[in-house]
C-alpha cells in the first residue's frame, strides 16, 4: 500500500481513554485538521457516545501535526458548491458545537498550534482551553470574502464585543497571551509542558463529584441566556436539587470529618 492510500485510510479521529479522561485527536495533519463533513460527523458520533458514558469524566480535544485546527475544509466547500451542501455543513457544525455545550462532561481544548476560523470556534465552544505559548488564533474567513458568522457565536460569548468584532472583520491573528487576556483560553504554558498542564486540569476536575459537575455545567450555560431574576431562580433550584444528592451529603460529612470524600455519582 502506498503512502497516499495509507493516509486516506487513517482514522479521522484518534481516541485515547485513561483514568476517566477521553482524548479525541483530530487526525488530518496534512490538511491542518480541517473540519471536513466526515470529520464533523465522526466528532458528533464520538461526543454523543461519550455523553452517555458515565465512566468518562473529562474530554480533551487535541490536534495531530502542526495545527490544532485550521477551520472548515475550503477545498471540500468549493467542490460541493451548492447552497444545500453549505447549509447541511454548517448545521452539522452547529450540532457538534452544541453537543460540546450540552454534554455533561467538561470539554477541554488542548491547543498546541494555530486555531483558525471554525478551529477558533471549536476552542471558543469548549468549556475550557489550555494553549501553548506558540499557539495563535484567528477568524480568517474575511480574508477570502467569507465573514465567519458561525465562529462569531462562540467568539462573542467568550470576549468583549469590540474585541471579537475586530477579529472577525480583520482576520488578524492574536497570540496565546492575548487570547488569554481576552478570555478565549484559560491557561498558557510553554509547549513542552502543555500535556502536563492539561493533566493537572483534568485531575482537578476528576477529583470532584461527577453529579455536581454535570448539574453545574448544565446550569451554567442555561443561566447565561436568562435575565438576572430568572438566573437566580434557576441557580437556587439547581443548588437545592444538588444538596439532595448523595455526593453533597458525602462531601459535607467528609469535610467536617477532615477526610477525603468518596463520590458515588448520585
Amino acid at each position: 500500500m502506498n503512502a497516499v492510500a495509507e493516509t486516506l485510510t487513517e482514522p479521522l479521529l484518534l481516541r485515547d481513554d485513561a483514568h476517566g479522561v477521553t482524548t479525541l485527536t483530530l487526525n488530518r495533519p496534512g490538511q491542518f485538521n480541517a473540519l471536513s463533513q466526515p470529520m464533523l460527523e465522526a466528532l458528533l458520533v464520538e461526543l454523543t457516545g461519550i455523553a452517555a458514558d458515565a465512566s468518562v469524566r473529562v474530554v480533551v480535544l487535541a490536534g495531530a501535526g502542526k495545527a490544532f485546527c485550521a477551520g472548515h475544509d475550503l477545498k471540500e466547500m468549493r467542490g460541493n458548491y451548492t447552497k444545500s451542501f453549505q447549509q447541511a455543513l454548517f448545521r452539522l457544525c452547529g450540532k457538534v458545537m452544541m453537543q460540546i455545550v450540552t454534554m455533561p462532561q467538561p470539554v477541554i481544548a488542548r491547543v498546541h498550534g494555530i486555531a483558525t476560523a471554525a478551529g477558533c470556534q471549536l476552542v471558543s465552544m469548549c468549556d475550557l482551553a489550555v494553549a501553548s505559548d506558540v499557539a495563535r488564533f484567528a477568524v480568517s474567513g474575511i480574508n477570502v470574502g467569507l465573514f465567519c458568522a458561525t465562529p462569531s457565536v462562540g467568539l462573542s460569548r467568550n470576549m468583549g464585543r469590540k474585541e471579537a468584532f475586530e477579529m472577525l472583520v480583520t482576520g488578524d491573528f492574536i497570540d496565546a497571551a492575548e487570547a488569554k487576556r481576552r478570555g478565549l483560553i484559560n491557561r498558557v504554558v510553554p509547549i513542552e509542558v502543555l500535556d502536563e498542564e492539561v493533566a493537572k486540569l483534568t485531575a482537578s476536575i476528576c477529583a470532584k463529584s461527577p453529579v455536581a459537575i454535570s448539574m453545574g455545567k448544565q446550569m451554567f450555560y442555561s443561566q447565561l441566556e436568562m435575565g438576572l431574576d430568572g438566573a437566580y431562580q434557576q441557580a437556587a433550584e439547581v443548588m437545592a436539587c444538588n444538596m439532595m444528592c448523595e455526593d453533597a451529603a458525602e462531601g459535607i460529612d467528609a469535610f467536617m470529618a477532615k477526610r477525603k470524600p468518596v463520590w458515588s455519582g448520585r
